[in-house]
């Protein structure tokens, strides 16, 4: 079972997505914490907000649901983050980052590394690297955490080669997608065709413990440098997929973190993806039993799953 000492932190961007229709709570990190939460693991999220409407508006969205802001700043200069999202054929979501804004200035802080240090879990993406006083706060975070998670989340045009790499040496587990992980890999050794070839890669060039990879409709791989687990994915009628990959990783974790088997983990983060795109938002309002009923009546139908 998971412990009371065992805590995930967070870092990087919380902000506003605005679909055509409404505007919902996101940020990769944020979701994330959300998804550990619900499933009964302590999260702390690290970022920041304007002082501005928006931003309060963000910091009661927290409060209900139980995630602490303690780590949370309140920029005096920029702005709250509204993100532009619109969804596209195949339910495909795009986004439009505006810069700067608040998450792109969180400073650092002592308490930061005494809460890091003191994570089972540290999960950062590539996204909050786009400034260079976001990117040094978690560059010294990396250097107190005992297990670095990468979520990717390569989001044109704000990343770099530069970049990428020095956050894959700090790497113990990577999360990406299949587009991902052949880009990533291609800068490196453009003979990388095969999802294999591109994995070892990770594996030798960067020392990387474990990979990751989420594949839409053809469900999830995960990878040591001795072992593969493959899963199908569950057959959902989609409502979006706005958050499908940070929960998917928020399972994985809670599943890795009570030590069950990790084939049992990758079941479980494949279950909780196409539990989020069945519904609509990055952070819709469920219970573990509402989850578990989605899981037994899939297992039930004996169904193959898309997120």
């Amino acid at each position: 079972m998971i412990t009371e000492d065992q805590s995930v932190v967070c870092f990087g961007e919380v902000l506003w997505d605005i679909l055509p229709d409404r505007r919902v709570p996101g940020g990769a990190p944020m979701n994330v914490a959300y998804h550990l939460h619900k499933l009964g693991v302590k999260s702390l999220v690290v970022s920041s907000i304007g002082n501005d409407e928006a931003g309060g508006e963000l910091v009661e969205f927290l409060h209900s649901i139980g995630l602490s802001t303690n780590h949370v700043q309140v920029s005096p200069r920029q702005r709250t983050s509204e993100v532009l999202a619109s969804i596209g054929d195949h339910n495909e979501v795009s986004y439009e980052i505006v810069y700067p804004v608040a998450w792109d200035k969180i400073v650092w802080e002592e308490p930061f590394a005494k809460a890091v240090s003191q994570a089972s879990a540290f999960v950062f993406g590539s996204l909050s690297c786009r400034d260079e006083v976001s990117r040094s706060t978690l560059l010294r975070m990396l250097g107190h955490a005992r297990y670095r998670v990468f979520d990717v989340n390569l989001r044109s045009p704000h990343y770099s080669v530069e970049i990428i790499t020095s956050l894959l040496k700090h790497t113990n587990m990577v999360k990406l997608n299949v587009n991902e992980l052949l880009l990533i890999a291609g800068w490196y050794d453009e003979k990388c065709q095969t999802e294999s070839e591109c994995v070892n890669l990770f594996f030798s060039r960067f020392g990387i413990e474990e990979v990751l990879i989420t594949k839409g409709s053809a469900g999830a791989t995960y990878y040591t440098p001795d072992y593969r687990y493959d899963y199908p994915a569950y057959k959902i009628s989609v409502a979006d997929t706005i958050g499908s990959g940070d929960a998917f990783l928020a399972a994985f974790l809670a599943m890795k973190l009570k030590n069950e088997p990790l084939e049992v983990a990758l079941e479980h983060a494949v279950a909780m993806g196409a539990f989020i795109t069945s519904q609509a938002g990055a952070c819709p309002v469920y219970s573990k039993p509402e989850f578990g009923r989605f899981v037994w009546t899939k297992k039930l139908a004996g169904s193959n799953a898309h997120f």
